[in-house]
Formats: structure tokens, sequence, C-alpha cells
């Protein structure tokens, strides 16, 4: 199995680690302690060893950080956790908080008024400290720490020593020769003698590696300096390397151990991602310049080869998810939502193809449905209830591709508010798809489309419509995002999630997700060309959820034409049986 489904944490434990915490900040003369999720990467996937923030609070959600005062310590997450954060603290030492109502600035003032607040200075960007201390000067000061947290964990895992492996220039599609030349004129057009990489996505990006650091994200956990004449200083663990990795990397990538003697090293302006790199970073340059990651722009925008690579992983992937879902339309009872995950794991591992999953499947049977990022484990379980909701967000990771698909399934006989609701979730989704739209749109001026139906209807969704995903890499990528705050342009060949949801609390959630390309502008006859957007997932979406009256004709013909060339791609593909399936899934309405 990929995925475990042991609980991840105890609300239980949060108290004596809390109170072991303020002891070690009393004896350190600071009045309160920053937690955030991230690492010294700043990634959204950590290692065992850098799950800081679960292990103090118990909430294990992908994003939040917990601020800890003498009387009071604030957990704060966005509107994907409202109901997970409930469910995995100790509600009586820990305090949820909402972002972005509840600023961590205002909170620290409100409770605190007057003290040190200690950080460490590995985990938080340059941008986000000083953005900080600015909000709470003079009367609250931050302090750089050793981190508190590792103080008190006597039984901290070791940091992963997974080992760095090659990535195919087929999957590639340019040498990293050739990516370290391009982004190296960028830096001497910038008057850079070097620039510091800290993403690790953008790094095996760079020079065409992966890793096994992190589970899901086939990364190597690693920092690299990039230097104006193309070479590459590479630092991390020589016990992760390889004499094939050696001969991959070639004479101008030099690996390193000591991160701190490599910065101090450096002479002239050297870049740095104020965004993303931790503060300490810039600290040990003798003339930091800020400079964005280089990597992030052409890293998103794919080229042929990887863009090829991805339709055909998602073309496996679809076939494996057709087969999941003939089998659940065979019949859940006496089955769990574990029961659910295992069994489409099981069936995706059939692919030899498959490396790993792209994140824990989310599997909400009912009220754990409207948990927008539900992980089902041995204490959530439940039997899948009939006449309800079953929700499935998943993915692959192939080594020419990464998946990510959702679909919410009626299990038994749907009532009409979850035919009204799953219509309007539908149309949104289907208005992104058929967007065309002029060259620098972003994401915040796309969101609303997706959003319309359900406003209409009084309704609404607390997340972005959707994410960037990698090749082979992160499944959630950067720097274009489908949603409210997104003010990045979506360029060509750019992969994103285009997934509106509902959910209502305590009933069934509902969320539909299909992958996008952004395709290069087109002529459709008016006067500028255009951008659209290629479909690059191929399952059915359940039919028996949608009230066809409340389709535009347009609506109509996109899913009908959807359908027919799903069953065209993905029927032979499958097994007999699931193709006779596929073909009652893929009838037009």
């Amino acid at each position: 199995m990929y995925q475990s489904f042991k609980t991840p944490s105890n609300p239980a434990t949060g108290a004596p680690r809390l109170k072991a915490l303020r002891a070690a900040l009393a004896e350190a003369g600071l009045d309160g302690f920053l937690i955030p999720r991230a690492d010294a990467h700043r990634g959204e996937n950590v290692a065992p060893c850098d799950e800081r923030l679960a292990w103090l609070t118990g909430f294990t959600g992908s994003d939040g950080h917990c601020a800890v005062l003498p009387d009071i310590a604030g957990v704060f997450v966005d509107g994907r956790y409202t109901l997970q954060v409930r469910n995995q603290i100790d509600l009586s030492v820990f305090t949820p908080q909402a972002i972005p109502e509840d600023s961590l600035s205002d909170w620290l003032k409100a409770h605190l008024g007057k003290g040190v607040v200690g950080y460490d200075p590995m985990l938080h960007s340059h941008g986000d400290i000083t953005k900080l201390e600015k909000a709470l000067a003079p009367e609250i000061t931050l302090k750089q720490s050793p981190n508190m947290v590792d103080a008190i964990w006597q039984d901290r895992p070791a940091p992963p020593m997974g080992k760095i492996r090659p990535h195919p220039l087929e999957f590639a599609g340019k040498s990293s020769a050739e990516k370290r030349a391009e982004l190296a004129g960028k830096l001497r057009e910038a008057g850079l003698s070097a620039t510091v990489l800290t993403l690790p996505d953008s790094i095996a990006w760079l020079l065409n590696i992966r890793g096994s650091d992190i589970a899901q994200t086939p990364v190597p956990l690693a920092f690299a300096i990039l230097h104006a004449d193309a070479r590459v200083t590479l630092i991390t663990n020589p016990a992760k390397s390889s004499p094939e990795l050696a001969e991959h990397l070639g004479p101008d990538v030099t690996l390193k151990e000591d991160f701190a003697a490599a910065l101090t090293a450096l002479s002239g302006k050297v870049g740095v991602d104020r965004a993303t790199a931790p503060i300490w970073v810039s600290q040990q340059l003798a003339n930091p310049e800020w400079f964005p990651d280089p990597c992030i722009l052409p890293k998103a925008c794919k080229n042929e080869a990887e863009l090829n690579g991805t339709r055909k992983a998602h073309l496996r992937d679809a076939s494996a998810m057709c087969e999941f879902l003939a089998w659940i339309d065979q019949g859940l009872e006496g089955q769990t939502e574990i029961d659910v995950v295992t069994k489409l794991e099981s069936i995706r591992a059939q692919s030899n193809a498959l490396t790993d999953i792209s994140f824990d499947t989310i599997c909400g049977s009912g009220p754990n449905g409207a948990i927008v990022h539900y992980r089902v484990d041995e204490a959530s379980n439940r039997a899948i209830d009939t006449n309800t909701l079953l929700l499935v967000d998943s993915g692959g990771q192939y080594p020419d591709g990464t998946t990510d698909i959702t679909r919410t399934v009626i299990i038994g006989t749907p009532d009409a508010e979850m035919i009204r609701c799953f219509t309007l979730v539908l149309k949104g989704m289907l208005a992104v798809a058929m967007l065309r739209f002029p060259a620098g749109t972003t994401g915040q001026q796309i969101d609303p489309f997706a959003r319309a139906p359900l406003w209409a209807a009084g309704l609404d969704y607390k997340h972005g419509t959707g994410h960037g995903v990698g090749a082979y890499l992160s499944v959630h990528e950067g720097p274009a995002r489908i949603s409210p705050t997104s003010d990045v342009a979506l360029q060509t060949g750019m992969i994103l999630s285009d997934e509106p949801g509902y959910y209502r609390e305590g009933a069934w959630g509902i969320r539909i997700e299909n992958l996008l390309i952004v395709r290069p502008p087109e002529d459709f006859g008016g006067e500028d060309k255009m951008h659209s957007f290629e479909t690059l997932t191929w399952v059915p979406i359940d039919t028996r959820l949608i009230d066809p009256a409340r389709l535009t004709t347009a609506e109509r013909d996109w899913l009908n034409a959807y359908h027919a060339e799903v069953l065209e791609k993905v029927g032979p593909l499958v097994s007999e049986g699931v193709r006779a399936w596929l073909q009652g899934a893929c009838s037009q309405i």
C-alpha cells in the first residue's frame, strides 16, 4: 500500500507537548514561538522529521501554522481545513483561527501585547518575516531562535536519505545543459553572479533528476546554486548520489554538503527569492539581491515531450479509474471508505508504470465528503451509506506524468437537492473547460466563471478552483492557479486543475475535477487570438446526478462530446466487462 490508514495524530498529546514547549520558551527568555507547516524548502509536502506542526498540535493538513504564547496557542488554517482542524486538535489548549480572516499580527497584538516572539530562520521567508515585523513593531519583537519544537521532540525521525536518480530526456524533453544555459543567460542579464535555489521541484526540473525523500512527490530534498556560467552547485548528502547520477549530472554540476560554506564563498550579486527562500539564506550572503526563482515559470510551461507524456499517463490512469468506478457500481454493501481507497490503489498499481500515488486519496462518504481535504484513517473510517454521495479525489505518479482527478458518484438513489447542487457544480466546471481567453488573463479573472452558477443559487466553496500540476513532480505546482487571489497569467503549456465544488456540512460533498492544458492562442474568427483549454482527464461524469434541464445547449453538447471521446479513447484500454459499463456511463443526455 502507498497510503497508510493509521490515525496520524492524537489530540491527547497536544497538552503535554504544549506544556513542555512553554517551559522551553520560558527558559530561553521567549514570550512566544511560531511553528509553520513548512520545512526549509517551503514545500507543501514535508518529511516526517519536519512535521512539527502536526507533532505539536495534531493538525495534519498541508497548510497552516501555530503561534504559541504563555496563555493561548492559536492554530491558523484556511477554509479547506475548518472542519478537519477541530477534529484533530485538543480544543481545550489550542484555538482554531481562520485564514485570512484572522490575521497573525492582529492575533499576536491582541493576546501578547508586548514581548519577544521567536522563530526558526530556516522555516520562514524574508518576505513573511519583514511583513510581520512591520505589523508588530514596536511593541512585539521577532527574534531568531533555534527551533524550540526540535528541542523537546525526543523521538524526532531522522532526515530522509532517498537516492537521487536521473530523469530520462525522453520525458524531460530538454537537457539540463540547455535549461542551465538559458537560465544562466537571465542571470547575466540581471547582473547576477549566481542565484540560490531552495525549492526541490525547481532543482529536480533544472537538473532532470528525481528523488524519493518526500512521499508522493518524486523530488530530492536539496539546495542548489546556479552560477552565471551555467554551472550548478548541488547541496545534498553525498550518500544520496551514485556513479549513475554523477555521469548524468556531468562535470558542470558539483555536489557539496555544507550549505552555509557554499553561500559564504559566493561573490558578486547573488539572487535570492524572497518569497520562497528561508530568511537564513540571504543572511549568509555578502551581497544578496531579490530575484524570483528562475525555474518556476519555465517548469510550469511544459514542453511537447512533457505534455505528450502527461497525455499518455492520463489515459493509463483513466483506464484504472473506469475499472474502479465500474466496481463501485456493482455495489458497495459492507464496504468502508478504507476498502474503497484500497481497491482504487490496487487497480492503479496494476499499471507497471505507477511509481506512487500523487497524494493521499480523499474518499468521503456522506458527511465525510463535506470535509474538503478529508483523509480517511482507522478512527474516521465509516461504512459507505446508501442513497448518498461518495467523493473520491485521487491521483497517480507516473514517470511520464502526474494525475489528479475527482469524481463524485451516487451510491443508491439521489434526492433532488443532490442533483441540483451537482448540476450547479458541473456547470461551473464546464464554464472553465469551455472558456476562451486573451493572453495575460489571470487565474483571478477565470475563477468567477466556475463560481457563477453556484453564486446565482446563493452557494459557494472555500477553496480555489484550480492549481498547477507538475510533469512527474508536485501535484500542486506554481506559479499559476485559478483562484480569487491569483494574479499570475495563464500561459501556453501550463497544466491546471478545474475543480469547483460544494460542501454541505454534516450531509455530503461534491467536487468534479479534470486537468486541463493551456493551448497556444488561436484564431477563432474574431479580432484577437485566444487561449483555450485542452482536456487531459478522460473519465465519465455521473449522469445520474445531472439535471439536463439546467444545462444549456452548449453545455449538453460539450458533455456529450466529452463522453463520446472518453468511450473512444478509454474503451480499448479496459476489460470487456468494464467496456460495457463504460458504454452506459457515457450515454448521451
